[in-house]
């Protein structure tokens, strides 16, 4: 089963996986720290920027992006309602939204839609294999862990082939009419337990076939992928950089509002 889908490739999938993973976590340490509104609203629209080569058209982007979107409207609604605060905007009941909270919500709301973006983008344009292909050689990961990571991925589409052709069995057999669809726990018992006896004789295989031919062993190993780093690397490390300076700097110099702080 393949659960992909159709991309055009641009220069973000020919960046290293390693440095790709590494840069968005130190991009994740960095929004942590940042507590300037303006400079989080510039973070996060050059993160959304970088979407635009991704390689996916818009609605496939719009759909992906649907529960990212909605994280950000609770973030943000949930700060802003039930805030503190010291000048009151509008109150009624719980609901108390002042100045200091509403700026406070939408500066989390930011923050989330930037990280949000960084995974979105890390998951669209990276390859799986090239990404424990690239732990392993550059990043030094025993060969037993990736390929075991690579292995497990692999059976997930097995294992949703198989969830489908069981419950079409039990609908051809008719076995649902004998049992209320209310009861939860005959249900995942008729399900659970064919799949994870599947499941454990595949995982024992693997294994088996893991340990003979050699992975167990942290001999050095050659490998039919060889990732390296390129040229395209220095460009995403440049952008990162010039793109957080320049939200700095336009965060501080042209602010949108007079907030520098919401702690």
């Amino acid at each position: 089963m393949n659960l992909s889908f159709p991309h055009r490739e641009t220069w973000l999938h020919r960046v290293n996986p390693g440095l790709k993973l590494v840069m968005f976590f130190l991009l994740f340490v960095v929004v942590i720290v940042i507590h300037n509104p303006n400079v989080m609203l510039n973070a996060a629209c050059a993160m959304l920027l970088l979407l635009v080569w991704s390689g996916h058209p818009w609605k496939r982007l719009l759909l992906y992006g649907s529960p990212f979107i909605l994280v950000f409207i609770s973030t943000s609604t949930g700060m802003m309602l039930f805030g503190k605060g010291v000048t009151t905007w509008w109150t009624w009941g719980l609901i108390h939204i002042t100045q200091e909270s509403f700026y406070r919500g939408m500066h989390l709301g930011f923050r989330a839609l930037s990280m949000a973006a960084a995974g979105l983008l890390f998951g669209l344009t990276t390859r799986p294999v090239n990404l424990f292909y690239s732990l392993m050689q550059q990043w030094r990961l025993p060969p037993k862990y990736a390929y075991s990571f690579l292995a497990a991925m692999r059976l997930m589409p097995i294992m949703l082939e198989e969830f489908q052709t069981l419950r079409h069995a039990h609908r051809i057999r008719g076995s649902r009419q004998h049992v209320s669809k209310w009861n939860m726990y005959a249900t995942l018992r008729r399900y659970a337990i064919p799949l994870l006896a599947q499941s454990i004789r595949r995982a024992q295989r693997i294994a088996v076939a893991m340990e003979a031919k050699g992975f167990v062993n942290e001999t050095r190993r050659t490998y039919y992928y060889v990732i390296r780093y390129s040229a395209v690397d220095i460009m995403f490390i440049c952008y990162f950089v010039v793109m957080l300076t320049l939200a700095w700097e336009l965060g501080i110099r042209f602010p949108y509002v007079e907030v520098w702080d919401v702690r």
